[in-house]
């Protein structure tokens, strides 16, 4: 029988997005790693600009945890080798509390974790209480720990959310709505970590507003079971993989890294916007990121663009993956009208949006083995291509993302999650 293992944990979810459920994640994460514990974090579902500042909050890395996406033996797995380091386990939900198939209610309820409600108290009083009654008893079955109320406006304020708490529901405390605690974003989610200059001062700031509020009480221990031993047969050894990371190409899972290397890659960062050449490298990962906001400087760097030219001439893999595949077309059109000549690997133009033009889940049957995903973007593409391949979302509406390949080179919005087909992946890019 597996081993089981206890550790503190708490999931903090919300009614709905907008909530501040990063800023309370990340205050919490910063107040106890403050007190000397150890914290690890974890994000519902698939994101990549959230783990950014939680990992700088925790000081450790931060996965996905999903009940399709990832799947429920690899989340036990990632849980349980956590609850074997950490003092403290804080799970980042998505959405709404209830909202998608699966939820991060869903989550809880599988795991047993307890459920931290984080409340928009802005405008609110007495109703603060029934939303919260609400959330705690709309599934019988759920663990739920407490609430926390964000956006606080005065010390008054806080008592009467306080107050308004029936049927023995806990307040965890209340965060100001002071404007240094609050994080920046854009189109796409948050500004990402390596942006805010001024991070760590936010989060120091978050965590100190959260003590003078709550008494940082530890959530109650969660038994985690270990999950079955696993064999893979898939090998990169000694494939030397580029990936690129800088300011327009950093939407990476930490677990596809991990994954590669496991499977005995080598791993070459390079930045498509300053280095002027590549390292020496067998294929090459393109992930997503904000393409539009460097297109004139990636189309500036002319010796990036042909030895990736010369990259794919010679027959070598290349996986790009949504914003990397609008590197690979012909031209990028921001959504001020600027258009910038790009690599021209792929036929076609992308144009971005002022809305947002696809978000959903995605599994898609590739020649070398089904891979899940998701996929969110605010441009739209025109390319002749036939794809070889579409998604499928698990919750359907639209979202069914093509999939272009040309030799080696294989292109799609999916952001793809390579521990779901381990296999499948490291077909993709060994040589």
């Amino acid at each position: 029988m597996s081993q089981s293992r206890h550790c503190p944990a708490v999931l903090i979810a919300a009614p709905a997005s907008g909530q501040g459920k990063t800023t309370v994640t990340a205050a919490l994460a910063r107040l106890h790693r403050n007190l000397g514990r150890k914290v690890r974090v974890f994000k519902c579902g698939p994101d990549f600009l959230d783990p950014m500042i939680l990992e700088r909050a925790s000081g450790a890395p931060v996965y996905q945890l999903d009940l399709w996406m990832i799947g429920a033996e690899e989340s036990r797995r990632l849980l349980w080798e956590a609850a074997g380091e950490a003092d403290l386990i804080l799970i980042e939900g998505v959405m709404g509390l209830f909202d998608g198939t699966p939820s991060s209610a869903d989550l809880a309820r599988h795991f047993g974790v307890p459920v931290l409600a984080v409340i928009d108290g802005t405008a609110m009083a007495q109703t603060f209480g029934a939303l919260a009654l609400g959330l705690a008893r709309y599934q019988a079955d759920l663990p739920f720990a407490g609430v926390l109320a964000n956006r606080v406006g005065s010390l008054r304020h806080a008592q009467l959310l306080e107050g308004s708490l029936t049927e023995g529901l806990r307040w965890y405390g209340g965060l100001s709505r002071e404007r240094g605690i609050e994080l920046p974003s854009r189109h796409l989610g948050l500004v990402q970590a390596s942006e805010l200059n001024d991070l760590d001062t936010r989060l120091d700031a978050a965590a100190e507003a959260l003590a003078a509020s709550c008494d940082a009480a530890m959530p109650p221990p969660v038994t985690f079971v270990g999950p079955e031993p696993q064999v893979r047969a898939a090998s990169l050894d000694g494939v030397r993989i580029g990936v690129a990371r800088d300011e327009a190409f950093a939407f990476t899972y930490g677990a596809n890294l991990e994954l590669l290397r496991s499977l005995g890659a080598q791993l070459e960062f390079f930045s498509p916007l300053h280095d002027r050449e590549l390292p020496v490298v067998d294929s090459l990962y393109l992930p997503g990121g904000y393409p539009e906001l460097h297109h004139h400087a990636l189309a500036a760097n002319a010796p990036m663009s042909e030895a990736i030219r010369a990259h794919h001439a010679q027959g070598k893999p290349l996986l790009a993956e949504c914003g990397g595949m609008l590197y690979l077309l012909d031209a990028l059109t921001d959504v001020a009208g600027e258009r910038a000549e790009l690599l021209g690997l792929l036929p076609g133009e992308a144009t971005m949006q002022k809305r947002l033009a696809a978000l959903a889940l995605q599994a898609v049957e590739l020649p070398e083995g089904t891979l899940r995903g998701h996929t969110y973007h605010h441009s739209l593409t025109n390319t002749p291509l036939e794809p070889i391949a579409r998604g499928l979302s698990p919750n359907g509406g639209r979202g069914n993302e093509a999939v272009y390949r040309l030799g080696r080179l294989t292109a799609s919005y999916v952001h793809f999650y390579f521990p779901s087909n381990p296999d499948a992946a490291a077909a993709l890019l060994r040589p």
